[in-house]
């Protein structure tokens, strides 16, 4: 028997961010959907600004893509419009109610932050070869989600 649906299972399912990702690549790792959602609905979307709902987007999409890089390579960020290049991804935040920034360096080291509004929101990951050979790779996206995690805390 097919289980009936109440009023109340609707607005819960319209609240719930919808997400999916599809790869043509057979190696390559999607998020966990269980894990997005989890790490979305700590705080109902209706209370987060425009900023802080791309915010948390971000990390998830940065931390997705870490996972899938080897010991070599650490995360940077492109960015369009303009001749801004890369930027090496050292932090990020968001100002309410629609701000987002990220802190880093470009190529030539120079320290650099990005702002944008979250209407004009645009921006490709790419793996760049670690700094030193030596260290180990820089993980900003972990660091970034356990920050996330203790703000709702």
């Amino acid at each position: 028997m097919d289980k009936m649906h109440t009023t109340a299972d609707a607005i819960e399912a319209a609240a719930i961010p919808r997400y999916h990702e599809a790869h043509t690549d057979p190696d390559a790792k999607p998020a966990d959907k269980a894990e997005v959602a989890a790490a979305v609905a700590k705080k109902p979307q209706a209370q987060k600004s425009p900023a802080e709902w791309a915010y948390e987007r971000i990390i998830l999409y940065i931390q997705n893509f870490e996972k899938q890089l080897d010991g070599d390579h650490e995360v940077a960020m492109g960015f369009t419009g303009g001749e801004v290049g890369v930027m090496r991804i050292e932090g990020m935040g968001f100002f309410d109610p629609d701000l987002i920034t990220f802190y880093g360096t470009d190529n030539a080291g120079v320290k650099t932050q990005q702002i944008q509004h979250v209407s004009q929101l645009n921006v490709m990951l790419r793996a760049l070869p670690k700094r030193a050979p030596q260290q180990v790779a820089n993980r900003i996206g972990f660091r970034l989600a356990k920050d996330l995690d203790d703000a709702t805390a």
